[in-house]
């Protein structure tokens, strides 16, 4: 998708990136103006996902093969219900995930926090909207890309998820993976990445490189989550270049058809 520059300075402006640098030619973009292929807004790869048909489903969490035939509705339907783990008792509700489903990118977060606790949907509020402009800037707007989390339930004051958590909510979030069958992941936060990539990796180690998801083998890139960015602006600038690395890595990997 062609992303218009005066489109794009404005949602780069929304993010808090300064429109005055020279032309955006100061940060490397896509080879888009000679002209690029065309980013789909949604499509799959040849290849067929079944998070889990591996055997090493246990070491992911120990979640039943079951999970690997539910549907949508049936996933939805499972996390709802689930009491897995003690959040199930502190939750208001269970935050599923929402978007295109058939989206060829995911976004994927931490977990809920307390407006996503009480709408059921994930990064709404301040982050949220951070979020829908950093997805814009890159011509992929919030309806075209499926977004979820690691957790499907808040813990308590926002703390970071504790590994049991992680590990009991893993096998959802996997059939996520697969029932999108992205081209790409894009992860925010540190935590989401180093529970996704199976990692202790700090987030500067993370960023700048294409990684692979466990079991689905989908390409991922690493960002700052949104609410981080809130707290230090400064690194917005580093987000972008971000977000122009994970268009690059799609752009490899995206269907050609």
């Amino acid at each position: 998708m062609r992303v218009d520059l005066q489109v794009r300075h404005r949602y780069m402006q929304a993010m808090g990136i300064p429109v005055w640098m020279p032309k955006v030619q100061s940060i490397p973009l896509l080879p888009e103006e000679n002209p690029s292929p065309t980013l789909p807004l949604s499509g799959k790869g040849a290849r067929e996902i079944d998070s889990f048909s591996s055997p090493d489903k246990g070491r992911l969490g120990g979640v039943s093969s079951d999970f690997a035939t539910l549907s949508w509705q049936d996933l939805r339907t499972a996390v709802q219900s689930c009491t897995r783990c003690a959040l199930s008792k502190t939750r208001t509700q269970t935050v599923f995930g929402a978007g295109n489903q058939q989206a060829a990118w995911m976004i994927i977060g931490e977990a809920p926090g307390a407006e996503e606790d009480r709408q059921g949907e994930p990064f709404v509020g301040k982050a949220g909207q951070l979020l829908n402009n950093m997805l814009l800037a890159i011509g992929m707007p919030r309806e075209t890309v499926y977004i979820a989390n690691v957790l499907k339930c808040r813990p308590p004051n926002n703390r970071d998820p504790q590994a049991d958590e992680a590990a009991n909510c893993r096998g959802y979030l996997e059939r996520q993976i697969a029932l999108v069958n992205p081209s790409l992941i894009l992860v925010v936060g540190r935590i989401a990445a180093q529970n996704l990539l199976q990692t202790t990796a700090p987030l500067a180690r993370l960023r700048g490189q294409e990684h692979r998801a466990p079991l689905s083998g989908t390409p991922v890139v690493v960002t700052y989550h949104p609410a981080y960015l809130l707290r230090q602006p400064s690194d917005k600038r580093k987000a972008w270049q971000d977000l122009l690395f994970a268009r690059e890595v799609f752009a490899r990997h995206a269907p050609t058809h």
